[in-house]
């Protein structure tokens, strides 16, 4: 990262998680669990700590019979949840990605996938979005290890409505959901909560050139890269779907991305081995389908300490960037 950017205005959300409450406004997992609560008699959450960070603490006032803060010791409270769950419950866990998906990774796979339990990770602050906090909170490998746990369901959510639908939408699926979150700050990308299909992505905008298969905060920067491409290529009609679910994974409208558009350029603030584009990367090959393709994720290595913001732009998870590798895949 250069000086220059390092000298552009700072995001102050990044540097203080709890001075930056006010702008979490994305972070809506409470308020979706209060109203599922009030209407499912089962459902609990648990936090490790975090009820502030997370915005959980309404739920913790509304339902203090429902709310168990374990501490900081988030292996603990995959092992309780599981136990909950086995009991009759569906249980709500709530920590950083980091933590969920690494720390946790043995509890997650021997006391939640493999015994199938109904238990939903809200897993949030994933990716690079801790930023100055660096590397052990930095969450860029959890689609991968997820993705690979039998029984698990990952998705992804892009904005704050998303959360909200992704969280009603998975609550009655048999077995652990693995639900990917922001870090709260994530501008909006839909109107109302979407009506999310199991299995299946949503398609944001049609194109006939290009196809963006993104999730996450890659949504509303691919949604940007192809209003840059419209007014810069006014020619280049670019695709855009939301990679919602990303497993089990909606193999039909990536066949159909390849043959309607032939070209696929995958986004993700991931690790690039293992996440969405590896995912997609199968179903192509798995099918014979020869199709441009790329994949545009962070690098595989451990990011750079600063501001989300900062490292989005450095690592080219903005509009811009996005445009850019896209016309790279293409040629124009």
């Amino acid at each position: 990262m250069t000086i220059a950017e390092l000298e552009k205005p700072l995001d102050p959300a990044s540097w203080n998680i709890q001075t930056s409450m006010p702008k979490l406004t994305a972070l809506t997992m409470s308020a979706e669990l209060e109203e599922l609560a009030e209407r499912r008699p089962e459902l609990v959450v648990l936090t490790a700590d975090l009820a502030s960070s997370n915005g959980l603490d309404s739920f913790q006032r509304r339902f203090p019979d429902r709310f168990i803060n374990t501490g900081i010791a988030e292996q603990n409270m995959m092992s309780i949840a599981a136990g909950l769950a086995a009991s009759g419950h569906i249980a709500y866990v709530s920590t950083f990605a980091s933590f969920a998906s690494l720390l946790c990774a043995e509890q997650v796979r021997t006391d939640l996938a493999y015994t199938r339990q109904k238990v939903r990770i809200l897993s949030h602050h994933a990716g690079i979005s801790m930023g100055f906090y660096g590397t052990s909170h930095h969450a860029v490998e959890d689609i991968a290890i997820t993705r690979a746990m039998g029984h698990m369901t990952v998705v992804s959510a892009c904005d704050g409505n998303a959360i909200r639908g992704l969280i009603r939408s998975t609550i009655d699926i048999d077995g652990p959901v693995y639900i990917r979150i922001g870090r709260g700050a994530e501008k909006p990308v839909y109107d109302d909560v979407p009506d999310f299909t199991h299995g299946r992505f949503r398609t944001l905008r049609d194109g006939r050139d290009a196809t963006i298969i993104a999730t996450g905060i890659g949504v509303k920067a691919a949604l940007d890269a192809a209003d840059i491409l419209a007014d810069t290529a006014p020619r280049l009609s670019v695709r855009v779907l939301d990679a919602a679910y990303i497993k089990p994974i909606d193999a039909d409208a990536i066949r159909a991305a390849a043959r309607e558009t032939g070209a696929i350029l995958t986004v993700e603030e991931h690790n690039p081995h293992g996440g969405l584009g590896g995912a997609v990367a199968e179903i192509l090959a798995e099918g014979g389908i020869a199709v441009r393709f790329a994949r545009h994720a962070l690098p595989d290595e451990y990011a750079l300490v600063a501001p989300p913001t900062h490292l989005y732009r450095h690592y080219g998870l903005t509009g811009d960037g996005i445009a850019t590798a896209l016309r790279t895949l293409i040629g124009r």
